[in-house]
């Protein structure tokens, strides 16, 4: 799993029309750290700042921001489209720790 770590919670709102189509768009984006492997395997010894696009409250619309902490990259965030690999991050809690007995 891809460990992602969120430590801040603003939300960058970006919204206007679109030049190739002329439709309306609204979009939220929020920064997140990454934790990412070399192509040995190896995990590299820096997070890498990244911005991910924010789904959408269905029910109102406002964007569902991620609150600091550690999360995982959910199996759902890679898809396949047009026959390419694609990858739109969704974020879940990692799960904690498991505590060691005494």
């Amino acid at each position: 799993m891809i460990k992602v770590t969120v430590t801040d919670p603003t939300v960058r709102h970006m919204s206007g029309n679109s030049k190739a189509t002329g439709k309306a768009y609204d979009m939220h984006f929020q920064w997140v750290w990454l934790h990412l492997f070399n192509r040995a395997g190896q995990p590299d010894p820096y997070p890498t700042k990244v911005e991910v696009i924010l789904d959408k409250d269905p029910k109102d619309g406002a964007a569902l921001f991620y609150a600091p902490g550690e999360y995982v990259l959910h199996p759902s965030s890679i898809y396949v489209a047009d026959g390419k690999l694609a990858v739109a991050p969704r974020l879940v809690r990692a799960a904690a720790p498991a505590k060691q007995a005494a």
